[in-house]
């Protein structure tokens, strides 16, 4: 059947309204309740795909509902413009990195524009701007000024593929690159390091008051690693004047101390090791260089391999609490930037010195009381102290706290914490980014640009090497000077800033870009900060979304946002994965699928109909063999839609009967569950819901008896308001053909379910498998969890659509819904 509608010419038309009239633009002294809206701003790697439109559709869908809501709704958009994927792109496509990255950005721009999402583009931010790169690296030199950023030699993930630096968190567990899949190697580099470590107690501590998913701040709170434990001395057995200094969060557990093991950075290593070890650690030595630190500390089993990640010095150090020798080993899981690049080894309460002991046959001495049912190895649970002289008996909070004293008077403790976190690396020796500001002058050491000589801008004229080496080492105007102090020839710092800096502040710039010759004025921006409701993607849970903490800390203590609240996003939602043959869908795969086809089929708004419906927002998506036939289900309901708002085959009766009150309860409890779930991110039950009250007053309408106009009116004025933030083309194209010269749909007030309609003594439980609804069930609205479980198994409808697929997992959340996983 043809559409009852040219589904390109009515979308286009309200897109360019809405951006002609400035529909979505908001004003900094608007006088409403104000909600700031943000998804994390897009890399431009070329038009969107249905990753983008997933995650668009749903930002977008907040944006409109909150403004129907009454709100001044702040929606910005721009793009993280600078990164390594442009670069790379550019070298093979033959272009310099900026002319690429703005293509990109149009092609990207376009197709948000044609998905329907909509912003005030005025205010719109992209990582290259000169200007937003001046702020920057004003922001560099303000951190370097108050003694938060350093220049320091240190060992650094290096990847050949790359070829530039890489942060802790862009490698691997497997120790690979996360972006080229080039082995990571360590090696020794002078480098920039912002000192987010200053605010790890902060970090951590706030995280209690975020809305947020549990599962970012347990990532978050696991890579801080707050470690609370002592320092103390071990004496070195052929010279007790010399000692080893270690870190322990079990002081307690010292009488079971069997061996101790360094790091291969630690600086008494050659001290310790002997002629006849000396090959051994030479060997482990070299291969540890060669290992990502996550690589090093991923958790040891006995067994194959085990044996080539430790080495025996040949030395020994003093037990405190025995007295007694324990050989020292170097092993490749003990980093030197963590504690004091030791441990004391207990094997007997941890599993991984339980493994390494295994294997080299080393004592292995029990010091707290397993369980009678503990089947052996390692046991780290409580218990009370045996084997350990002065602690026996205690328990582990007790032991703890008498060790300490003990070893305070004994060995040089002193009680300490730790972190795992480390000082976030800045330098990338790569050219698509915002340069570093600093010269390095003879005379005058490392100098700092001057403000009123900022931006430093990368030169155009350059040629991208197919290497990959970066044209500002070798590009001579770029990196000869003079130094701004003495006035003598100087070189510029040729690498340039780590993107994720540019990412920790746009939310600023976009509250307020309107401020002559500042970053933002934090007047303004606080009248927008926090951001209400981020949205992005889980993976930039310790990257991202830690980086701009930090960042918005120290601008507060750096007196440039003072006022500004010390968290940057009250609220986060993290969207699920859209995944085809079970790999995340994007550009660096070659696996995405583009939108375009769909705009021109069944329209944008049946596309985000079904990125909506797919599922839980939260949960990663399929995109399988049946999701074009759903996706052409969701254009044929809009289809239907709009014939019945043309009264197409619709029969009408005069007086209002028991029919109508049924249709009005109906369409009320709608307006009520649809509210619901806008307000918990339940949208897959929000559409739901929709198709299934038009089915309501479709079927009445169509029916021999009819339906009274008004009734009919009223339900098809109330269900386009409702698809108002999902469908907002249909929906707005509609109302208007109803509401000739009236106030356009965007612009009406959210609808409140008439309470006297929505009373009832049932409601209606959806049930899903997988996310898709299988079943509606009339229910009581006090069910309990367990009951509704049952009512969902046991229903027919259910029973087939499971067939023999075994059940992972039920998630029931009565009256509404439950959600079986199969």
């Amino acid at each position: 059947m043809a559409r009852p509608f040219d589904v390109t010419s009515v979308e286009a038309k309200w897109q360019a309204r809405w951006l002609d009239e400035g529909t979505y633009e908001v004003d900094n002294d608007d006088v409403r309740e104000r909600y700031y809206v943000l998804c994390m701003y897009p890399y431009p790697s070329g038009a969107a795909h249905q990753g983008h439109v997933r995650n668009y559709t749903m930002g977008d869908l907040v944006v409109r509902y909150q403004t129907m809501l009454g709100k001044a709704v702040l929606s910005p958009i721009g793009f993280d413009s600078f990164g390594l994927p442009a670069e790379n792109a550019a070298i093979k496509a033959g272009s310099h990195p900026r002319l690429f990255t703005e293509a990109r950005m149009q092609e990207l721009s376009s197709s948000l524009r044609r998905l329907g999402a909509v912003y005030d583009w005025r205010r719109e931010v992209f990582s290259h701007d000169p200007e937003y790169m001046r702020w920057s690296q004003t922001f560099f030199l303000a951190l370097l000024k108050a003694g938060l950023a350093y220049r320091a030699e240190a060992p650094v993930n290096w990847c050949p593929g790359c070829l530039t630096v890489l942060a802790n968190e862009q490698v691997l567990a497997d120790g690979t690159c996360e972006r080229s899949g080039d082995l990571v190697i360590r090696k020794d580099l002078e480098q920039w390091f912002f000192k987010i470590t200053d605010y790890a107690d902060e970090l951590l501590d706030d995280l209690n008051g975020l809305d947020w998913p549990e599962r970012v701040k347990t990532m978050q709170r696991n890579w801080i690693g707050r470690s609370e434990g002592v320092e103390f001395d071990l004496p070195l057995a052929d010279d007790p004047s010399r000692a080893l200094r270690i870190f322990t969060t079990r002081p307690d557990t010292g009488f079971g101390v069997t061996y101790a093991v360094i790091a291969p950075e630690h600086p008494l290593l050659a001290h310790l090791t002997t002629d006849e070890q000396r090959d051994q650690v030479h060997e482990l030595v070299e291969r540890a260089k060669s290992e990502s630190e996550l690589e090093r500390t991923a958790s040891s089993e006995a067994g194959p391999g085990l044996e080539k990640r430790g080495a025996f010095t040949g030395s020994f150090v003093l037990n405190p609490f025995t007295n007694e020798k324990v050989p020292v080993y170097v092993a490749d899981y003990v980093l030197g930037s963590y504690g004091t690049g030791a441990i004391m080894a207990v094997p007997a309460e941890d599993e991984r010195d339980y493994a390494f002991a295994t294997v080299y046959e080393l004592p292995i001495v029990r010091t707290i009381q397993p369980p009678a049912d503990f089947e052996g190895g390692a046991y780290a649970g409580d218990g009370v102290h045996i084997n350990s002289g002065f602690l026996d008996g205690l328990d582990v909070v007790a032991g703890k706290k008498k060790a300490t004293e003990y070893l305070e008077r004994e060995a040089n403790g002193v009680a300490t914490v730790n972190y795992r976190l480390r000082d976030w690396l800045v330098s990338r020796q790569r050219f698509w980014g915002c340069p570093i500001p600093i010269v390095y002058c003879e005379k005058d050491g490392i100098v700092p640009v001057p403000l009123d000589q900022l931006p430093v801008l990368a030169p155009d004229d350059v040629a991208m090497d197919e290497s990959g080496q970066s044209p500002l080492a070798t590009h001579d105007e770029f990196r000869h000077t003079t130094c701004p102090r003495c006035g003598e020839p100087a070189v510029r710092e040729t690498d340039t800033m780590d993107t994720f800096t540019d990412s920790s502040w746009y939310f600023l710039r976009f509250a307020d870009p309107f401020t002559p010759d500042k970053a933002f004025d934090p007047a303004q921006a606080a009248k927008w900060m926090p951001v209400d409701q981020y949205i992005g993607g889980v993976e930039h849970a310790i990257l991202h979304l830690l980086y701009a903490r930090f960042y918005l800390k120290a601008l507060i203590d750096l007196g440039i946002a003072s006022g500004l609240p010390r968290e940057p996003f009250a609220r986060l939602f993290t969207q699920g994965m859209l995944r085809i043959d079970g790999a995340k869908m994007s550009k660096s795969k070659g696996n995405q699928i583009a939108p375009e086809k769909y705009y021109e089929t069944v329209g944008a708004d049946g596309l985000r109909l079904f990125h909506l419906f797919a599922g839980p927002p939260a949960d990663d998506v399929d995109w399988s063999e049946q999701t074009e036939e759903i996706i052409e289900g969701c254009g044929r309901f809009l289809d239907r839609l709009y014939r019945l708002s043309e009264y197409a085959e619709v029969n009408f009766h005069d007086a209002a009967d028991e029919s109508d009150l049924q249709v009005r309860r109906a369409v009320h409890r709608a307006v009520a569950t649809v509210t619901g779930c806008f307000d918990r991110w339940m949208y897959n039950i929000a559409v739901a819901e929709v198709m299934s009250v038009f089915n309501t007053v479709s079927k009445q309408a169509r029916s021999e008896h009819g339906i009274q106009r008004a009734t009919l009116d009223e339900a098809i004025d109330l269900m386009l308001t409702l698809l108002a933030p999902m469908a907002p083309h249909v929906s707005a194209e509609l109302w208007e053909r109803r509401h000739p010269g009236a106030t356009s749909l965007h612009h009406q007030n959210w609808p409140v379910a008439d309470s006297a309609l929505t009373v009832t003594d049932t409601l209606t439980m959806i049930v899903q498998i997988n996310g898709k609804v299988r079943a509606r069930i009339e229910v009581d609205p006090g069910l309990s969890e367990d009951e509704a479980q049952r009512l969902a198994l046991a229903d027919q409808s259910v029973i087939r659509a499971l067939g023999d697929a075994p059940i992972k997992r039920v998630i029931a959340k009565p009256p509404r819904m439950v959600n079986i996983i199969i």
